[in-house]
């Protein structure tokens, strides 16, 4: 499973990348996770408020950090 965080490297989007990161551990998902932070590729995925969770290719969240259950159902 392909996962984006877009964002600037802020703490919310170091956030949002570690509770990712744990969700993904505890359902037992093996996931490769890149940090984009250029903001031209960001703005590619009509993203305009930051942090952004991006799976296989689709934006599932914006703009905030969700909770660790919230991205478990996103992921399975």
């Amino acid at each position: 499973m392909e996962i984006k965080i877009l964002g600037s490297g802020c703490q919310k989007c170091i956030k949002l990348a570690e509770a990712t990161e744990q969700a993904a551990k505890e359902l037992g998902i093996e996931i490769n996770l890149e940090k984009v932070t250029d903001i031209e590729k960001i703005m590619s995925y009509s993203v305009m408020s930051t942090p952004a969770l991006v799976v296989d290719g689709v934006v599932k969240i914006k703009g905030r950090v969700p909770s660790k259950d919230e991205i478990k159902k996103i992921l399975s």
